[in-house]
């Protein structure tokens, strides 16, 4: 009698339970290995009458007080010790972003209309925009500040100034509003700005501005690129492990007046097309009765610098080009030069967030291409194993695409950074927080979620920050989405026709 042959494994076998039973077994290794233990001694104890347990019990009465002290105070020395030698937790209270006003919106026919009118510009130059704009991400309410929409642009230093003032007053305002914190309390404040770097400096500007203390810690940092706002998180982070109870207010933000760029070079076009105004005000603190209150806390920041190498420390450059006009030139090579950091910058960070499974299946990959020499595929780690949401740096279309594929992450993961950029554009440092606003707005953030934040800057850096979220955020929430967050997400097309 025939019989009917086998399934293929394929089809008789479904991989997905097998990859998630293989990952719960080796995630709860030690589980899985206690719990027999446990349940043997607990069935021995219960073989045992009540004779022997009473002489059990009646032996362990008989040990010398003096030791038990002993013991006892040693755990308590060395859990002082760990506590003291342990670093502060950071706490991140709360954040706010600049909203614009719709006098600043920008749409397509605008930016074109305004470029077509101007002096520097041939038509080959616009049509070289329209391209790119069609290309960019970007959408229809973008906002340029107030000086950018004259003809010629305003580009004076009281200008610059005026828009420095407008965006960081009005994140840092609504921020203190939003935590109920004086201005006084706060003890640490850093700023940064790549490219607008007055005297006194932007950081002094806030300090005047809401009459901070005399003793107030004051760091301004300029020429770091998009990444620079991580980095800032992280100064104040060191800082505030060697002050006990402090504040830390931290503002990111891109000075767009002073920077338009007026020639015809096509790799110093881009920036014109791409960046647009926005600041962030974030209120950090290492005290612990914030805790209760505070919406995230800060688990790790990883830097990565590849300026060692000449051509990824030129890749992003500010310089004249031939006409001497200033300008910040994109190399061709920008993204290869991001790939590699991403890299160098996930191979610290994986073994810090990733579970014991996705470590195991990375070296196991490892060893076969390295010792064995097995053409094997380098295995790239599901970092959805380690995070719920993920803001990665929305500098433009290309940058998001090129970190998808890289990360293997889905459509959903990389939502918050897309609609950023099609809805504030690339506003450099602060895009992080705009799409961790998205998240909030969206109500998708809940108790014990972690986040991964992913900034690029000039240099060439890369560098990521590690939260957890200590309190489910109900949505909508008030800040830069709460007019427009019904109608996200949107479908951006690859391409949007301008002509």
């Amino acid at each position: 009698m025939a019989t009917d042959p086998l399934p293929p494994l394929l089809s008789s076998v479904k991989l997905k339970y097998v990859k998630l039973g293989y990952q719960y077994l080796v995630n709860h290794i030690l589980t899985v290995l206690l719990v027999p233990v446990m349940a043997a001694i607990c069935v021995e104890l219960g073989r045992r009458g009540p004779g022997e347990m009473a002489a059990l019990w009646r032996q362990f009465r008989e040990l010398d007080v003096v030791h038990v002290l002993c013991g006892a105070f040693v755990c308590i020395i060395a859990g002082t010790v760990y506590a003291l030698s342990s670093p502060r937790a950071v706490y991140l209270v709360d954040f706010a972003c600049f909203r614009p006003t719709r006098d600043c919106r920008v749409p397509f026919a605008t930016f074109l209309e305004h470029a077509r009118l101007l002096p520097y510009f041939d038509e080959r130059t616009v049509r070289f925009m329209v391209r790119i704009l069609e290309r960019s991400g970007l959408g229809e309410e973008t906002c340029l500040p107030p000086a950018n929409h004259y003809i010629p642009p305003q580009r004076s230093m009281a200008a610059a100034r005026a828009e420095a003032e407008l965006v960081i007053f009005s994140a840092v305002d609504e921020l203190l509003a939003k935590t109920r914190v004086t201005a006084k309390d706060i003890d640490i404040v850093v700023v940064n700005c790549s490219l607008f770097s007055p005297t006194p400096s932007l950081s002094a500007m806030v300090v005047n501005r809401y009459g901070l203390r005399s003793n107030v810690l004051s760091f301004n940092l300029s020429g770091m690129g998009c990444s620079a706002g991580l980095i800032s998180v992280d100064l104040a982070r060191d800082l505030l492990q060697a002050r006990r109870d402090a504040y830390a207010l931290v503002v990111s933000t891109e000075i767009i007046t002073p920077n338009y760029y007026t020639g015809m070079e096509r790799a110093m076009l881009l920036p014109n097309c791409l960046f647009r105004m926005g600041a962030a005000a974030l209120l950090l603190t290492n005290r612990r009765a914030e805790r209760a209150r505070a919406k995230y806390r800060l688990c790790h920041v990883v830097r990565t610098h590849k300026g060692g190498d000449d051509g990824a420390h030129r890749c992003v450059y500010q310089e004249e080009d031939e006409e001497g006009i200033v300008g910040i030139r994109l190399s061709k090579d920008l993204m290869a030069v991001a790939g590699e950091a991403l890299r160098a910058n996930i191979t610290t960070i994986g073994p810090l967030v990733l579970p014991a499974s996705e470590q195991l299946l990375f070296l196991l990959s490892l060893v076969a291409r390295k010792v064995f020499g097995l053409r094997w595929k380098p295995y790239i780690p599901d970092f959805r194993q380690a995070f719920d949401h993920f803001c990665v740096h929305a500098g433009g279309r290309a940058v998001i695409d090129e970190l998808q594929k890289s990360l293997r992450l889905r459509d959903e993961d990389v939502e918050a950074s897309r609609m950023a950029l099609h809805r504030f554009g690339n506003t450099s440092s602060s895009s992080l927080w705009y799409e961790l606003a998205y998240i909030e707005s969206k109500g998708r953030m809940r108790r014990g979620h972690r986040v991964w934040m992913i900034g690029f800057g000039s240099g060439f850096k890369c560098n990521s920050a590690v939260w957890r979220c200590l309190r489910t955020v109900r949505g909508p929430v008030d800040g830069p989405w709460a007019s427009t967050i019904h109608r996200y997400p949107v479908h951006v097309p690859d391409v949007v026709k301008l002509s």
